[in-house]
């Protein structure tokens, strides 16, 4: 028998084409030349190009099944339960927690935490300090094993020497063997170093790498490395360390005596009005966003007014002159972490998905019920967007039921 390979034409043909009733996507597809070499298939999921661009499937055809290609039922893995019943020793950290959500920084912050707390023979908890509201829905897989919280009235204000006290008389109470704060403009920053100061020890700052014993610190401008040996406060940046996600943790509410008692001399004399669109869109809690959908852009700018949102768009309205460039929204514009995003018009491409991503809460109008943007959202609004703004607006000026004009459906993720 001969040991030539022989290609098989129509395979090859049917394994390409994912319409064909014989295709099957989990069969991989493999392709020789004619001296039998391996050849990449550039129509395989995953196929990374000579751009280093990554293919992804958005038609859901590699969830399809032979026959009918509905959508596979997804498997929910349960990850293993990580307990600490007697711990050797804790570990405190005073987590930002913006909007009582965390962020990617308070995230690798648990994490390093977590390597901390496993580091040797001993087993460390740790133990997660939130102050004002908790609306985190996966403080599971977050690494906490005990959280304290502080939500008293005074804390929805500016209010950092209270919350240094209350840190210091945990400290006192706890005896932790490392405390860590993530070294941000959201409050950790400014917190740690009070901490510091009020307990009378140096921190280690910009902390972005633990080896052993050892910390190495960005200085410099972040254009030098710094090496000290490991300290009991530490400031840490973002990427330190990788977040927690294999596994569970019991999150417990720990309670603490705490009546920390310090003399205020800064007043938080509340929130000043500004207008909306003169907030960075980075940093916005609440965004409503056009896209090609939109056929009235005074009616948008009204209503985007009216709600006091910040405005963004997605990049056609932009090339197509109606907004302008830093309203853009999306990987190749601005990556927004608003509590509440609203997309009017806004198909969903894959840059603008991946812009929107941190987002808590998305709502969706748009006439196409099947758009990924819909798919993604927290609650759609079906219909046309004009005569939504219109409802929207009636809304916002009192009215109190809605006109029996337009053809609106509502729908919930």
């Amino acid at each position: 028998m001969s040991d030539i390979f022989r290609r098989d034409p129509r395979a090859e043909w049917i394994a390409r084409n994912r319409l064909h009733p014989q295709h099957v996507p989990q069969e991989p597809l493999v392709l020789r030349g004619p001296t039998g070499l391996l050849r990449k298939n550039p129509h395989k999921i995953g196929f990374i190009g000579p751009n280093g661009i990554k293919r992804i499937d958005r038609s859901g055809a590699s969830n399809a099944n032979q026959l009918g290609r509905k959508a596979a039922k997804q498997v929910e893995v349960e990850l293993p339960l990580h307990q600490v019943d007697s711990p050797d020793f804790n570990i405190l950290v005073a987590v930002d927690a913006v909007g009582g959500r965390l962020s990617s920084h308070d995230r690798d912050t648990l994490g390093l935490a977590h390597t901390l707390a496993n580091k040797g023979d001993e087993k460390g908890a740790v133990i997660a300090v939130f102050f004002d509201d908790i609306t985190e829905e996966n403080l599971e897989t977050a690494g906490i094993d005990s959280l304290i919280h502080f939500d008293d009235k005074g804390y929805k204000s500016y209010n950092p020497e209270q919350r240094c006290a209350d840190l210091c008389e945990l400290v006192t109470t706890l005896r932790p063997k490392h405390i860590l704060l993530p070294d941000s403009i959201n409050g950790g920053a400014d917190l740690g170093r009070r901490l510091a100061a009020k307990m009378n020890v140096r921190p280690a700052c910009n902390v972005w790498k633990v080896t052993g014993d050892q910390l190495i610190c960005r200085g410099g401008a972040g254009k030098t490395d710094i090496t000290r040996p490991l300290s009991k406060l530490l400031l840490v940046m973002e990427e330190c360390s990788e977040p927690v996600s294999d596994t569970r943790h019991q999150n417990m509410p720990l309670s603490v005596d705490v009546n920390a008692q310090c003399q205020l001399k800064i007043q938080d004399l509340g929130n000043i009005s500004v207008d909306p669109n003169e907030i960075n869109l980075a940093e916005a809690g609440f965004i409503l966003s056009g896209g090609n959908g939109i056929t009235d852009w005074p009616k948008f700018h009204l209503a985007a007014k009216t709600l006091g949102a910040t405005e963004g768009a997605s990049r056609v309205a932009v090339d197509d002159g109606f907004m302008p460039r830093e309203r853009q929204v999306g990987a190749t514009g601005t990556w927004v972490t608003a509590k509440v995003y609203i997309a009017v018009g806004i198909s969903g491409a894959i840059q603008h998905m991946q812009g929107i991503g941190q987002c808590h809460k998305v709502v969706a109008i748009n006439s196409d019920d099947s758009c990924d943007m819909v798919k993604r959202a927290d609650l759609s609004a079906i219909g046309d967007s004009s005569e939504i703004l219109d409802e929207l607006l009636n809304l916002m000026q009192g009215d109190t039921g809605l006109s029996e004009q337009g053809n609106t459906e509502v729908k919930y993720a």
